[in-house]
């Protein structure tokens, strides 16, 4: 963003544009930024036409806003803009773009009903109609599936080879940086520039921060064991870990299939049920199942979870059960309300982080888990402040980075170490913790502190939070953890499964929290009445814990989905994600 003229510069001379000055371009026509936070990136172009609320996108209902993909690249998105022919050069790079980006066929279609991975598309596309001589491109591939992200790469490497535009690109550590980059700008934690130059010389000669830099980039496995040497994945999980036992089913899905018009987005084909060839999607999650949905983007994953969350208007009619009961009254049976759905349900997403009310502060974005809507007025007891409170403290360093005093469980952890064995110093230990959190005064900056204020990793921490915090029956991570930094994600992740009984995986082994061994603990891990659905593009964003999977196929195929199971955590799984994406 500074790059592309968004922030003021200080001092003002050391910014500027010697190419662009040469040409009599401003930075504003000749620089193009395309971001992919819950700010910039959660819809095509802006609120304006995003949509009004989470579920409109599924509505077959269009209002004079619902503006299509062609009118949005063209410019054509306002009420009262001036009516204009398109030129004939507008025409042609309209063609070739909407070739490159494989958006000819949607052109039609209103943006709002756009996948994820359709929408960046198209604001790539957006950026490219104002024919830049630099396009800025923050996390391009985040939350992309790995056929679309190879589909991007080969776009993003026909544009860097014409130098049409010119390409910049921010990637994150976990990301695979492309063979067509040619130079590299390297940043650490502390937003300091440790490397700079061309990809080729920057490993060979990277001074004193060559190891930094090779942990950064993740230089052909540096310092990391193989899967041989691991057993106990980040989260906690041994190499061969089998499944809880099912119990009831929460999510009943029976013959389901969506359409709009003649168009079918999800339950397009037919398989054996039970000996017997059915249409659509038959399939059914159960207490202490942990499932993960994949498949390509477009394929219908989120369409699928919308029902689940009644976001989607067509829960009402389509042979789905959920916690037993239908969406509509029955003969003998009450139907489930909303309100009930939304208390059972705990839900992260993409979607959820860009209409969240960011004005809230932290410790009111997790209270409102207990809330009928973000902005209702929470019932809380003393059991659900007390979650809250152990949510906060858990991840009090990484949500409040500006805190230079110990926070209470480091406080704790001090207290404990080089010590006597914990069991003879409990008493000692809980009265350290007492002191340590009296009267909440180490929270304070959970009450001051607005999401807003949070940066963009620490929002979905926030929300990620917001969804396991009140313990519901069924909890709803679709994409929860992508773009989170990767050592808070791995945090994240061992919190999911084992709360705050286990504080760190070291070395091979899980570690016990001083909490656990103190009988302080408030937030247990996911439990066997819970039930647990992922969307993820990355094999590091899958809990460990998943072992059930559905693979959604690509969309128009008719294909059936893909379904299996795993005997232990993705992660130490070898040949597990190219199973689950039959490769």
């Amino acid at each position: 963003m500074i790059l592309a003229g968004q922030h003021i510069c200080v001092p003002p001379h050391a910014r500027s544009y010697p190419y662009l000055a040469a040409i009599s371009q401003s930075p504003q026509h000749a620089i193009k930024y395309v971001g992919f936070d819950a700010e910039r990136g959660s819809s095509v172009g802006g609120t304006n036409v995003r949509g009004a609320y989470l579920s409109a996108r599924y509505e077959s209902r269009r209002e004079e806003t619902d503006f299509s993909v062609h009118d949005y690249l063209t410019g054509h998105t306002e009420l009262n803009a001036l009516e204009r022919e398109d030129s004939e050069p507008d025409r042609t790079a309209l063609d070739a773009i909407t070739e490159q980006l494989n958006l000819r066929n949607l052109l039609s279609m209103p943006v709002a009903n756009l996948s994820n991975g359709q929408t960046r598309r198209a604001r790539i596309a957006k950026a490219l109609m104002a024919r830049p001589e630099v396009l800025l491109l923050d996390g391009p591939f985040m939350g992309l599936d790995p056929n679309t992200l190879r589909m991007m790469s080969r776009v993003l490497m026909g544009l860097a080879e014409r130098q049409q535009p010119r390409l910049v690109m921010s990637l994150r550590p976990e990301d695979d940086v492309p063979e067509w980059v040619s130079h590299l700008v390297v940043v650490d934690e502390k937003l300091e520039i440790i490397g700079q130059g061309a990809k080729g010389d920057l490993l060979q000669d990277g001074g004193a921060h060559q190891h930094a830099l090779r942990g950064i980039l993740g230089a052909a496995g540096h310092g990391q064991p193989s899967l041989s040497q691991v057993h106990v994945s980040r989260d906690g999980f041994k190499k061969q870990s089998p499944p809880l036992p099912a119990g009831e089913a929460l999510v009943d899905m029976r013959g389901v299939k969506v359409a709009y018009g003649d168009k079918t987005v999800l339950g397009d084909w037919t398989r054996t049920v039970d000996g017997d060839a059915k249409s659509g999607l038959w399939w059914s999650l159960h207490r202490g199942q942990r499932c993960g949905i994949f498949g390509p983007n477009g394929s219908g994953k989120t369409t699928m979870l919308s029902l689940i969350t009644s976001d989607h208007p067509q829960t009402y009619s389509l042979p789905i059960k959920l916690f037993g009961r239908s969406r509509l009254p029955r003969s003998g049976e009450l139907g489930i309300s909303l309100f009930d759905l939304q208390k059972r349900m705990g839900h992260s997403s993409p979607e959820v982080h860009a209409f969240y009310p960011k004005q809230l502060s932290v410790r009111r974005a997790l209270e409102s888990a207990w809330a009928d809507a973000p902005l209702a007025r929470p019932a809380l007891t003393d059991v659900a402040k007390s979650r809250v409170d152990a949510c906060l403290r858990w991840f009090a360093r990484e949500l409040n980075p500006a805190q230079k005093e110990p926070t209470a469980l480091e406080i704790l952890q001090a207290a404990a170490e080089g010590r006597a064995p914990i069991k003879h110093i409990v008493a000692a230990l809980r009265d350290v913790y007492k002191e340590a959190t009296a009267g909440n005064a180490d929270l304070a900056w959970a009450t001051n502190l607005s999401v807003r204020e949070l940066s963009f990793s620490n929002q979905r921490l926030v929300l990620f939070l917001r969804a396991i915090v009140a313990g519901p029956d069924l909890v709803i991570l679709d994409e929860a953890l992508s773009g989170i930094d990767e050592a808070i994600r791995d945090k994240a992740l061992l919190f999911l499964s084992h709360g705050e009984r286990i504080s760190k995986v070291q070395n091979g082994s899980a570690e016990d929290s001083v909490l656990s061994h103190a009988g302080l603990m408030a937030m247990d891990g996911l439990s066997p009445e819970q039930a647990l659905l992922v969307i993820s593009h990355s094999k590091e964003d899958v809990p460990g814990c998943v072992r059930e999977w559905i693979c959604l196929p690509e969309p128009g195929e008719g294909n059936a989905p893909r379904v299996g199971a795993l005997p232990g955590p993705l992660e130490l799984n070898r040949g597990g994600w190219d199973e689950v994406w039959g490769r």
